[in-house]
């Protein structure tokens, strides 16, 4: 017998309809799904806590998780994608910024419940 599931089968219907209606529309539980997608990766989560700190260029974002700025430029493109990030462009130069506050706190919370563990 596992411990983990219930020992009989009894469905609160009312109360399993009343949470059926609570539930985001599929749509929006996927582009939640592929946030969550971005976030699985410890180097778009390096990206993203530096760009919590500060906005910062390409090169710098590159040097700062060791790597070549073609491989952190294909990473902030799946960011951007997802509106994790955005950037600007000054001359010769483009700078990434979180998208908007939100990154922060999705990332300030995972951070927060992982060090928990």
């Amino acid at each position: 017998m596992e411990k983990d599931l219930c020992q009989i089968s009894c469905v609160n219907r009312p109360l399993v309809e009343q949470v059926l209606k609570a539930l985001p529309d599929e749509p929006l539980l996927c582009g939640a799904a592929e946030i969550f997608k971005m976030l699985a990766d410890p180097n778009r989560l390096r990206l993203l806590h530096a760009l919590t700190q500060e906005e910062l260029c390409v090169c710098d974002l590159a040097a700062l998780v060791d790597t070549s700025a073609s491989a952190v430029s294909h990473q902030l493109r799946l960011l951007r994608t997802a509106r994790l990030v955005k950037y600007r462009r000054e001359g010769k130069m483009v700078y990434y910024q979180l998208d908007d506050e939100h990154v922060a706190h999705l990332l300030q919370e995972g951070l927060r419940h992982a060090a928990e563990n």
